[in-house]
């Protein structure tokens, strides 16, 4: 529950609606922004509603030698107070939602109050190294005393070493992309290319229908580059969809996973605040706010088990804890890495076995509530930069919940590499 937090705190620990970029594909039109740039003026854009944090947490996912803090980074270049501690954070897809909880366990209603927490990815500008040994050679030569030196320490690398290394969006253990985890999960799991082309349908249509609504009018500020999310597909059909080839098992025949099934690689930044009753009377009184009640940080094993499964463990756990079935949750906000990965989760959560032998839980939850989900969009539609999409799901899932009646709960998964995931309980009031 923000549970160390809401021991500290009378009223308990708050979540507010944030600001972010818009988001656009990669390669597309915020291309030219680090993610410095991309960051900033999100940051700015939540300082403009006068507050002052008591901290702030950012992260990113892929790194930058450019920087170590990437957070106080962002605060001092947006302009913030000197005075405001800043540090960074990381758990994959996960980082901005897990920085929400630690700003949680931080804020403490003795001088800790509100915190600004956000991440942010840029994968148009993702920097290129040198590999270990290479950089360890070319060091060795800049330290040299003499030209002699040099050659002695050039000589000792091996053209073998002589090659740039690209980050690559895999896990480091298994060297398999998430695309290819995710077929294997959608084959296990039995999950049809046009169950995910449904779910993908569904997440473009609820989009495109947020925003000509004016849902993201107050949650996305307006850049020069763009005004609003550009992956957005309010033209795609199920017709559209089953003609994309499969983009990650190309060659068995099998392969259900495609560019319009799952997330693009996105550039984008977004931030949120989290606060104790006192912290929320420095935003303006219009600002979305809920409260978190609880939250799950769990883990896998990504040997024995399918890499993204780690929330359809973490949601029974979490909705057992409070005697919740599925049926009790108003909104249902389930991070769109992929469809089948959706599909699957769902799935799973109805699978008695899964919830006794996996899970570790007996309770009949019922039905999952399906049309519950995502009323505003996911990732598929809306983008996914990594660090960004803690931040923007959370945000998003504030400001649909605090319309609804009062007393009305809501949950929000996302699952992230390394066979990781974070879960958070909220209720309006």
């Amino acid at each position: 529950m923000a549970r160390v937090a809401a021991k500290a705190t009378e009223d308990g620990i708050w979540l507010a609606a944030g600001k972010r970029t818009p988001f656009a594909r990669a390669g597309g039109v915020l291309a030219g922004k680090d993610a410095l740039e991309l960051s900033v003026p999100v940051v700015k854009a939540m300082l403009a509603e006068g507050a002052k944090p008591d901290l702030a947490i950012w992260g990113a996912v892929i790194p930058n030698l450019a920087w170590s803090n990437i957070a106080r980074e962002v605060l001092l270049d947006a302009g913030a107070d000197p005075s405001i501690p800043a540090f960074s954070t990381v758990m994959a897809c996960s980082t901005s939602m897990a920085g929400a909880f630690q700003a949680a366990g931080m804020l403490d209603g003795r001088g800790r109050d509100l915190a600004l927490v956000g991440g942010v990815e840029s994968m148009s500008r993702v920097q290129i190294g040198l590999t270990q040994n290479l950089s360890d050679d070319l060091r060795k030569v800049m330290e040299a005393r003499s030209f002699g030196d040099r050659l002695t320490a050039i000589s000792h690398t091996r053209l073998s070493d002589v090659r740039l290394h690209v980050p690559k969006i895999q896990n480091r253990v298994t060297g398999k992309s998430m695309g290819e985890h995710t077929e294997e999960m959608a084959k296990g799991w039995s999950i049809g290319r046009e169950e995910q082309d449904r779910i993908a349908l569904d997440s473009h249509r609820n989009a495109a229908a947020a925003w000509k609504a004016g849902f993201f009018d107050d949650l996305v500020i307006r850049m020069s580059e763009a005004g609003h999310d550009t992956t957005v597909r309010a033209d795609t059909s199920l017709e559209k969809l089953a003609k994309l080839k499969p983009s990650f098992d190309r060659t068995s025949g099998q392969g259900t996973l495609t560019a319009g099934n799952s997330s693009p690689l996105t550039d984008g930044a977004a931030a949120v605040w989290v606060a104790t009753a006192q912290g929320l009377e420095r935003l303006p009184a219009a600002t979305p706010r809920v409260r978190l009640v609880d939250y799950e940080i769990n883990a896998i094993d990504l040997h024995s088990e399918y890499l993204l499964m780690s929330p359809a463990y973490g949601i029974p756990k979490l909705l057992a804890r409070h005697g919740l079935r599925y049926e009790d949750v108003g909104l249902w906000e389930i991070h769109e890495a992929f469809a089948a990965q959706v599909a699957t989760h769902i799935k799973a959560l109805q699978d008695p076995a899964f919830l006794r032998d996996k899970a570790g839980v007996t309770v009949d939850f019922g039905r999952f509530p399906i049309e519950r989900m995502n009323p505003n969009g996911g990732s598929t539609a809306l983008g996914h930069p990594f660090g960004a999409t803690g931040a923007r799901i959370l945000s998003q899932a504030v400001k649909e919940l605090a319309a609804m009646p009062a007393g009305t709960w809501g949950l929000v998964s996302i699952c992230a590499d390394g066979g990781q995931g974070t879960m958070a309980l909220l209720r309006n009031g």
